[in-house]
């Protein structure tokens, strides 16, 4: 198992430490952990939408699996969280331009909570 780390991404939402990697390689896959939408370099939250905390996800997944050497076309499932299933279709309006033309498999949830009170937590596995 090769542990994944980059500055390019948060390390965390609440300062640290914490008990996870961002990501972790194993059998030629990327395993991504949740994503917020957090700003890599405050930690602070990026935008008050459910689209710009999106976006704001899914480029910290892109962030980390390129520095693990895969990339979003790559991906293979994602598990997306949010606060308020009623911006499923805001979240999925933005995960639809960024994911490609061959989405990968995804589950959607609605969550009690998420961390500092952000709208949408994405996790992803990906080929190498």
């Amino acid at each position: 198992m090769k542990v994944i780390e980059t500055a390019d991404a948060p390390r965390g939402n609440a300062g640290g430490p914490f008990p996870y990697s961002q990501a972790v390689v194993a059998g030629g896959l990327v395993f991504v952990s949740g994503q917020g939408p957090f700003d890599p370099a405050t930690g602070t939250i990026v935008g008050t939408t459910i689209e710009e905390q999106t976006r704001q996800a899914l480029t910290n997944v892109r962030a980390i699996l390129e520095a693990a050497g895969s990339s979003m076309d790559k991906l293979v499932k994602t598990s997306v969280f949010l606060a308020d299933l009623d911006d499923f279709q805001g979240m999925n309006d933005v995960y639809t331009t960024k994911v490609g033309d061959r989405p990968p498999a995804r589950s959607t949830f609605q969550v009690a909570r998420l961390p500092s009170g952000a709208l949408v937590e994405i996790e992803a596995v990906a080929h190498l």
